[in-house]
């Protein structure tokens, strides 16, 4: 699992970056219109919205544009129609990759997300084919700099959580789906400040990769993260932690 943790440190840094471009706002609007849409614009009634409307405030996003993304997902206001697709398929060295997109036209994502994994050595796979080996958690980080070990595992515990590990620069709080906002809620009460909140699929396996393969694989999964459409990319790679790191800073 070091690889696929690492990659979620390196996803963070590149979030913040794409926050400086205006892309990561453009993701989160998408995310929020799609869940009003959905489960309709009251966030207290809504967990996905609720969800993407938090991580929205945490990037900044101002007051404004959240509103009116919601109320384009109602139907308040005019805009494009989105739609929540889920592609799998596979790597270089048999990586599952699981993609998840908002998107107003999902063949064109389709054929552009199938070009990007050919191009890079991968393939696209059939429905079913990668999903089995992925488990929905939810995911709270916390900023180790301000809470010690002990005290950040008690009050997880005490809220509900499942565990919390260190991973790089944020202690990851894990949680059952079902108890992903209550457990929030539990260590905003204690006093904790959460840095991000996501439902994230986590591998139940992971896959070994080095050399060649990792090099391809780690330009994959950022074309891939680069798409406009894509909200999120996971994968069960396993790779060495300092070569990860290295890699994605060769692209950067």
């Amino acid at each position: 699992m070091a690889g696929h943790s690492k990659w979620s440190q390196i996803k963070r840094k590149k979030a913040a970056e794409d926050t400086k471009r205006g892309r990561l706002f453009g993701k989160l609007i998408r995310e929020i219109t799609v869940a009003a849409r959905e489960g309709g614009g009251d966030p207290a009634g809504n967990p996905w919205l609720r969800t993407a409307v938090e991580n929205a405030k945490a990037a900044n996003m101002p007051k404004d544009n959240i509103e009116k993304a919601i109320l384009r997902g109602t139907g308040e206001l005019p805009g494009q129609a989105f739609e929540d697709v889920t592609y799998e398929g596979y790597g270089p060295g048999g990586v599952a990759i699981l993609i998840q997109a908002v998107t107003d036209n999902s063949n064109r994502t389709l054929s552009e997300v199938r070009r990007t994994l050919e191009r890079h050595g991968g393939n696209l796979g059939r429905d079913g084919s990668v999903v089995w080996n992925f488990e929905r958690k939810g995911q709270l980080l916390i900023d180790p700099r301000r809470y010690d070990e002990e005290s950040a595992l008690e009050a997880a515990l005490e809220a509900g959580a499942d565990d919390l590990v260190l991973e790089g620069d944020a202690y990851v709080v894990t949680t059952d789906p079902s108890s992903f906002h209550a457990v929030q809620e539990g260590l905003r009460s204690r006093g904790v400040e959460i840095m991000e909140a996501r439902l994230a699929m986590i591998p139940k396996t992971t896959v070994r990769v080095d050399g060649r393969d990792a090099e391809r694989l780690v330009a994959l999964l950022e074309a891939l993260e680069d798409h406009d459409d894509v909200q999120s990319v996971y994968s069960n790679l396993d790779i060495d932690e300092a070569l990860l790191a290295e890699l994605a800073g060769a692209g950067e």
